[in-house]
Protein backbone atom coordinates (compact mmCIF):
# COMPACT_ATOMS: atom_id res chain seq x y z
CA UNK A 1 0.00 0.00 0.00
CA UNK A 2 1.22 3.64 -1.07
CA UNK A 3 0.47 5.82 2.07
CA UNK A 4 -0.37 9.26 1.74
CA UNK A 5 2.38 12.06 1.36
CA UNK A 6 2.71 13.98 4.57
CA UNK A 7 1.59 17.71 4.51
CA UNK A 8 -0.60 16.82 1.48
CA UNK A 9 -4.28 18.91 1.69
CA UNK A 10 -7.42 16.81 2.74
CA UNK A 11 -10.13 17.34 -0.50
CA UNK A 12 -13.06 17.46 1.09
CA UNK A 13 -15.65 14.89 0.72
CA UNK A 14 -18.37 16.79 -1.59
CA UNK A 15 -15.61 17.58 -3.70
CA UNK A 16 -14.28 14.39 -4.29
CA UNK A 17 -15.43 12.04 -7.43
CA UNK A 18 -15.94 8.65 -7.67
CA UNK A 19 -14.37 6.53 -10.97
CA UNK A 20 -15.67 3.24 -11.92
CA UNK A 21 -12.98 1.62 -14.28
CA UNK A 22 -15.16 -1.32 -15.53
CA UNK A 23 -17.84 -1.99 -18.42
CA UNK A 24 -19.81 -4.30 -16.62
CA UNK A 25 -23.20 -2.98 -16.07
CA UNK A 26 -23.62 -5.62 -13.59
CA UNK A 27 -20.92 -4.10 -11.07
CA UNK A 28 -22.62 -0.69 -11.79
CA UNK A 29 -25.86 -1.71 -10.59
CA UNK A 30 -24.28 -2.89 -7.58
CA UNK A 31 -22.84 -0.16 -6.50
CA UNK A 32 -25.72 2.08 -7.11
CA UNK A 33 -26.98 -0.37 -4.46
CA UNK A 34 -24.77 0.23 -2.11
CA UNK A 35 -25.78 3.86 -2.60
CA UNK A 36 -22.18 4.70 -4.40
CA UNK A 37 -22.82 6.40 -7.95
CA UNK A 38 -20.04 6.82 -10.04
CA UNK A 39 -19.43 10.29 -11.26
CA UNK A 40 -18.02 8.82 -14.87
CA UNK A 41 -17.69 5.14 -15.77
CA UNK A 42 -14.65 4.17 -17.96
CA UNK A 43 -14.05 1.53 -19.82
CA UNK A 44 -10.33 -0.29 -19.38
CA UNK A 45 -9.14 -1.12 -22.80
CA UNK A 46 -6.51 -4.15 -21.50
CA UNK A 47 -4.92 -7.07 -22.93
CA UNK A 48 -6.91 -9.66 -21.11
CA UNK A 49 -5.15 -12.57 -22.01
CA UNK A 50 -3.47 -14.70 -19.41
CA UNK A 51 0.35 -15.18 -19.01
CA UNK A 52 1.49 -19.32 -19.42
CA UNK A 53 1.66 -20.92 -15.78
CA UNK A 54 -0.74 -17.46 -14.21
CA UNK A 55 -2.58 -18.90 -11.36
CA UNK A 56 -6.06 -17.45 -11.40
CA UNK A 57 -5.36 -15.68 -7.87
CA UNK A 58 -2.21 -13.93 -9.95
CA UNK A 59 -3.53 -12.97 -12.81
CA UNK A 60 -7.39 -11.36 -11.37
CA UNK A 61 -4.45 -9.76 -9.06
CA UNK A 62 -3.24 -8.55 -12.38
CA UNK A 63 -5.78 -7.67 -14.45
CA UNK A 64 -7.56 -5.45 -11.59
CA UNK A 65 -3.96 -3.56 -11.07
CA UNK A 66 -4.04 -2.99 -14.63
CA UNK A 67 -7.17 -1.46 -15.69
CA UNK A 68 -6.94 0.72 -12.28
CA UNK A 69 -3.49 2.10 -13.86
CA UNK A 70 -5.09 2.87 -17.39
CA UNK A 71 -6.00 6.13 -16.65
CA UNK A 72 -4.28 9.10 -15.14
CA UNK A 73 -6.58 10.73 -12.02
CA UNK A 74 -6.81 14.22 -11.07
CA UNK A 75 -5.86 15.30 -7.48
CA UNK A 76 -10.04 14.57 -5.83
CA UNK A 77 -10.28 11.71 -7.95
CA UNK A 78 -11.41 8.00 -6.24
CA UNK A 79 -11.35 5.03 -8.75
CA UNK A 80 -12.47 1.65 -8.91
CA UNK A 81 -11.21 -1.15 -10.54
CA UNK A 82 -11.85 -4.79 -10.55
CA UNK A 83 -11.82 -8.24 -12.39
CA UNK A 84 -13.78 -11.66 -11.30
CA UNK A 85 -13.19 -14.84 -12.86
CA UNK A 86 -14.36 -18.45 -12.52
CA UNK A 87 -11.55 -20.93 -11.61
CA UNK A 88 -11.25 -24.75 -11.12
CA UNK A 89 -7.86 -25.79 -9.63
CA UNK A 90 -5.25 -24.30 -11.82
CA UNK A 91 -7.59 -23.48 -15.25
CA UNK A 92 -8.97 -19.88 -15.56
CA UNK A 93 -12.73 -19.79 -17.28
CA UNK A 94 -13.32 -16.56 -18.82
CA UNK A 95 -16.88 -15.25 -20.62
CA UNK A 96 -17.50 -17.70 -23.32
CA UNK A 97 -17.15 -16.29 -27.20
CA UNK A 98 -20.32 -18.34 -28.43
CA UNK A 99 -23.11 -20.79 -27.64
CA UNK A 100 -21.06 -23.77 -28.42
CA UNK A 101 -18.39 -22.34 -26.14
CA UNK A 102 -20.74 -21.73 -22.95
CA UNK A 103 -22.47 -25.31 -23.37
CA UNK A 104 -18.76 -26.62 -23.05
CA UNK A 105 -18.17 -24.44 -20.22
CA UNK A 106 -21.49 -25.74 -18.80
CA UNK A 107 -20.81 -29.40 -19.41
CA UNK A 108 -17.50 -28.89 -17.72
CA UNK A 109 -18.27 -27.19 -14.67
CA UNK A 110 -21.75 -29.26 -14.04
CA UNK A 111 -21.36 -31.26 -11.05
CA UNK A 112 -18.09 -29.62 -9.82
CA UNK A 113 -17.15 -27.49 -7.08
CA UNK A 114 -15.06 -24.22 -8.80
CA UNK A 115 -14.15 -20.86 -7.25
CA UNK A 116 -15.38 -17.67 -8.11
CA UNK A 117 -12.38 -15.28 -7.79
CA UNK A 118 -12.76 -11.40 -7.22
CA UNK A 119 -9.65 -8.65 -7.56
CA UNK A 120 -10.42 -5.20 -6.11
CA UNK A 121 -8.53 -2.02 -6.52
CA UNK A 122 -9.00 1.36 -5.57
CA UNK A 123 -7.08 4.27 -5.71
CA UNK A 124 -6.15 8.03 -5.71
CA UNK A 125 -2.94 10.08 -6.64
CA UNK A 126 -1.53 9.39 -3.31
CA UNK A 127 -2.57 5.88 -2.39
CA UNK A 128 -3.43 2.45 -3.83
CA UNK A 129 -5.03 -0.73 -2.21
CA UNK A 130 -6.08 -4.16 -3.17
CA UNK A 131 -8.02 -6.58 -1.94
CA UNK A 132 -8.93 -10.61 -3.33
CA UNK A 133 -12.41 -12.15 -2.30
CA UNK A 134 -13.00 -15.98 -3.47
CA UNK A 135 -16.14 -17.31 -3.00
CA UNK A 136 -16.29 -21.40 -3.41
CA UNK A 137 -19.28 -22.89 -4.93
CA UNK A 138 -20.82 -26.41 -6.77
CA UNK A 139 -23.18 -26.75 -9.27
CA UNK A 140 -25.54 -29.78 -9.75
CA UNK A 141 -25.58 -32.24 -12.11
CA UNK A 142 -26.79 -30.58 -15.33
CA UNK A 143 -28.43 -32.63 -17.83
CA UNK A 144 -28.71 -31.76 -21.41
CA UNK A 145 -31.59 -30.11 -21.53
CA UNK A 146 -31.27 -27.76 -18.77
CA UNK A 147 -28.06 -26.94 -20.75
CA UNK A 148 -29.89 -25.83 -23.82
CA UNK A 149 -32.55 -23.63 -21.82
CA UNK A 150 -30.21 -21.94 -20.41
CA UNK A 151 -28.21 -21.37 -23.46
CA UNK A 152 -31.50 -20.56 -25.12
CA UNK A 153 -32.17 -17.82 -22.14
CA UNK A 154 -28.88 -15.42 -23.37
CA UNK A 155 -27.80 -15.63 -19.90
CA UNK A 156 -24.79 -16.82 -20.66
CA UNK A 157 -23.49 -14.16 -22.68
CA UNK A 158 -21.07 -11.73 -21.35
CA UNK A 159 -20.81 -14.14 -17.84
CA UNK A 160 -17.50 -15.52 -16.66
CA UNK A 161 -18.26 -18.98 -16.01
CA UNK A 162 -20.82 -18.89 -18.88
CA UNK A 163 -23.64 -18.69 -16.37
CA UNK A 164 -25.12 -15.50 -13.95
CA UNK A 165 -25.92 -16.41 -10.34
CA UNK A 166 -28.55 -13.87 -10.21
CA UNK A 167 -30.94 -15.52 -12.91
CA UNK A 168 -31.91 -18.57 -14.30
CA UNK A 169 -28.86 -20.49 -12.54
CA UNK A 170 -29.22 -19.43 -9.43
CA UNK A 171 -31.33 -22.98 -9.46
CA UNK A 172 -28.40 -25.18 -10.57
CA UNK A 173 -26.26 -24.17 -7.58
CA UNK A 174 -27.11 -26.44 -4.34
CA UNK A 175 -24.10 -25.40 -2.26
CA UNK A 176 -22.18 -21.60 -2.00
CA UNK A 177 -19.37 -20.65 0.64
CA UNK A 178 -18.15 -16.85 0.60
CA UNK A 179 -19.76 -13.78 -0.97
CA UNK A 180 -23.35 -14.28 -2.79
CA UNK A 181 -22.58 -10.43 -4.67
CA UNK A 182 -18.92 -11.48 -5.50
CA UNK A 183 -20.07 -14.27 -7.61
CA UNK A 184 -22.69 -11.74 -9.43
CA UNK A 185 -18.87 -9.29 -10.10
CA UNK A 186 -18.82 -7.50 -7.11
CA UNK A 187 -18.29 -8.22 -3.20
CA UNK A 188 -20.45 -5.87 -1.63
CA UNK A 189 -18.61 -5.58 1.87
CA UNK A 190 -15.27 -5.32 0.87
CA UNK A 191 -16.17 -2.97 -1.61
CA UNK A 192 -18.12 -0.31 0.63
CA UNK A 193 -15.25 -0.72 3.10
CA UNK A 194 -12.58 -0.11 0.70
CA UNK A 195 -14.48 3.22 -0.47
CA UNK A 196 -15.14 4.37 3.00
CA UNK A 197 -11.76 4.15 3.49
CA UNK A 198 -10.99 6.92 0.87
CA UNK A 199 -13.91 9.19 2.56
CA UNK A 200 -16.38 8.20 0.11
CA UNK A 201 -19.90 8.44 0.90
CA UNK A 202 -22.88 6.61 0.34
CA UNK A 203 -26.05 8.22 -0.59
CA UNK A 204 -28.93 7.14 1.60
Amino acid sequence: MISPKAGLTTVSNKHKRFILASASPRRLELLNRLGFSPHKVLHPDICEVSRKDELPRNYVSRMASEKSLAFSLEENDVLLAADTIVAVGRRIIGKPVSSSHAREILQFLSGRRHRVISGLVVRNNHRVNCKMVETTLRMKNLTAVEIEEYLASGEWQGKAGGYGIQGMAEQFIPWIRGSYSNVVGLPLYETRNLLLSYGLKASS
